[in-house]
């Protein structure tokens, strides 16, 4: 097996993305054009040359045999050749476990030790991870609503902010990154997204590799699950991002869907009753869920339960709701309702206590946004502290004339949700289901401004599932500028997405906003999304805790791939 290479070029000169910003390193740690290690040096810089470490330890030999921490895929049986692959895998796999036998039954003084650390799969993702890093000349939209400052210096220093303003003085072993015609905004704080995709018949598969790292790489740096499938998977990966064993934004884990009979997806619990919705609640926060979300079947009894079970621990509860309206929710203590105003049932005719109504959407498209019943939802609402999540981006999916999603984003997806969603996309512009939408998306817009400029807690989400068009790393970005399509200012729009998740979640002390202190926790976008909004979509970096990962590499490395793992 050909050893790997000792140091891999970040790019050619000139190129965009990460490595042009490593283009004015000047005098200070970082990369030259050739990708070599500088180092810092009074009165100029030398080059180091890269070094190689030799890898003895058959646990690592035997991981790469099966391409962890490279970006080829694990072989297939879909082709002779695949399959070969896949034998070899097999064979080379027995092969080690006769190999492991034999060691441990030498005397373990005659074994060397593992190493002590190990690079991980993700290392080759990471484009800074100097200690000190210093942003200069750039332009900050800080997440807190306010404008924009330009001509700005900002040091990172041991993953946080340490400084910020025109005038800073740069430490003088910073690696330094001339950011002039880039705008720094605070990692978004998503909180309606998945870690599973749908795959029809009622089916869902786990998506614990793609879409951590799609979400990262699209400037998620936090991030509330929506509702889980397989929450032990949710769990465990919350655990290794921590932990530092997998990348991905840090994840508010919402535990199993709390509903009851009539939704044909047998991974999901059906609660028999107020009893078992405070076992739920009970079981999973002890294993580690931080959220719960209550969905369109729950009875008012059962949802009563589990907020107040929730409650007792310090925990929040949000709702995907049909069989309780939004009025009910909120008197029974709900802290937040999912896709605003999307899927309210309180202006149907027909709506029967506990029971899911039909013509939803042909309620929502007859709506008048500025009737009375409106402002008095809304007045309660915020009276009662309830919070509304935006989660416009699943809507357009399938509102007829609405813009198909970006090239890029369909890349990312195996080769039958690509052409699901494009087959969907083309069938919603004469399907007469999704015809109402094109009265109902506008309102939702209205009503989610409406709800703000009451002085409503509207936070951002995208919910990545079930039509193809809601792509995890592309999706936040899409939601941003859905947020201005709706009357928000950038800067508005980004502090929902932002600073009031950060808040919602108790965390906007150490993340949410661009401030000395707080987390780096930094997108870096090309161009200014305050004079374009859709600048928001050239996202270069993101840092989280002051690494900076390169997004291209790892939206290359995951093409294919979204519906796989």
């Amino acid at each position: 097996m050909r050893s790997p290479p000792c140091l891999t070029r970040c790019c050619d000169i000139g190129a965009t993305g990460a490595c042009a910003l490593q283009d004015d390193v000047k005098g200070h740690a970082g990369l030259d054009h050739q990708g070599i290690l500088l180092s810092t040096k009074a009165g100029g810089v030398t080059r180091q040359p890269p070094r190689c470490r030799l890898r003895t330890n058959l646990a690592t030999r035997f991981s790469a045999l099966h391409g962890q921490g490279s970006s080829a895929q694990t072989p297939g049986v879909h082709s002779v050749g695949g399959f070969m692959r896949l034998i070899s895998m097999l064979l080379s796999a027995a092969a080690f476990a006769v190999i492991s036998a034999t060691a441990f039954a030498q005397d373990m003084d005659d074994v060397p030790p593992p190493p002590s650390t190990q690079e991980s799969p993700d290392a080759k993702f990471i484009a800074y991870k100097q200690p000190i890093i210093a942003f200069t000349h750039a332009e900050i939209v800080d997440g807190t609503g306010g404008a924009p400052e330009y001509d700005q210096t900002l040091i990172i220093k041991d993953g946080r902010i340490a400084a910020i303003g025109p005038h800073v003085a740069i430490p003088q072993d910073a690696t330094v990154i001339d950011a002039r015609g880039k705008t720094l905004l605070p990692g978004f704080v998503m909180v309606h997204e998945h870690l599973f995709y749908t795959m029809g018949k009622g089916n869902y598969a786990s998506m614990l590799y793609t879409f951590p790292r799609l979400y990262l790489a699209g400037g998620t740096t936090t991030a509330r699950t929506g509702g889980s499938m397989t929450p032990y998977g949710d769990i465990n990966l919350k655990l290794a991002i921590d932990k530092g064993d997998a990348i991905g934004p840090d994840l508010d884990v919402t535990g199993p869907y709390l509903n009851g009979p009539g939704l044909p997806i047998l991974k999901m619990h059906v609660l028999s009753g107020p009893d078992d919705a405070t076992k739920m609640v009970n079981y999973w926060a002890d294993e580690g869920a931080t959220s719960f979300k209550l969905y369109t079947n729950i009875t008012r009894g059962e949802a009563k339960a589990a907020i107040d079970a929730a409650h007792a621990r310090g925990l929040k509860v949000t709702g995907h709701l049909c069989s309780v309206t939004y009025r009910e929710a909120a008197n029974l203590g709900i802290d937040n309702l999912e896709h605003g105003f999307g899927v309210m049932t309180d202006f149907n005719k027909d709506k029967k206590p506990d029971l899911c109504p039909s013509g939803s959407q042909q309620a929502l498209a007859n709506l008048d946004v500025n009737g009375e019943g409106v402002k008095s939802l809304i007045d309660l609402l915020i009276r009662k502290h309830v919070a509304l999540t935006s989660t416009l981006t699943v809507f357009e999916t399938f509102t007829p004339g609405r813009p198909e999603a970006p090239e890029l984003a369909r890349e990312m997806l195996i080769p039958e949700l690509r052409k699901a969603y494009e087959e969907s996309w083309v069938r919603a512009a004469s399907n007469d289901r999704m015809k109402p939408y094109v009265t109902i998306f506008p309102k939702l817009m209205k009503l989610e401004k409406k709800f703000a400029d009451a002085g409503g807690t509207l936070l951002a989400g995208t919910d990545p599932t079930g039509y193809g068009g809601v792509v995890p790393g592309f999706s936040g970005k899409r939601e941003i500028e859905l947020l201005v399509e709706a009357g928000f200012s950038f800067p508005q729009a980004l502090k929902i997405a932002t600073l009031n998740g950060a808040h919602y979640l108790g965390r906007d002390h150490d993340i949410g906003s661009l401030a000395v202190g707080k987390r780096a926790d930094i997108v870096v976008v090309s161009g200014d999304p305050l004079k374009n909004p859709a600048a928001i979509e050239a996202m270069p970096l993101v840092f989280k805790k002051g690494v900076g990962y390169d997004s291209n590499a790892i939206f290359e490395a995951m093409k294919g791939q979204a519906g796989l793992y």
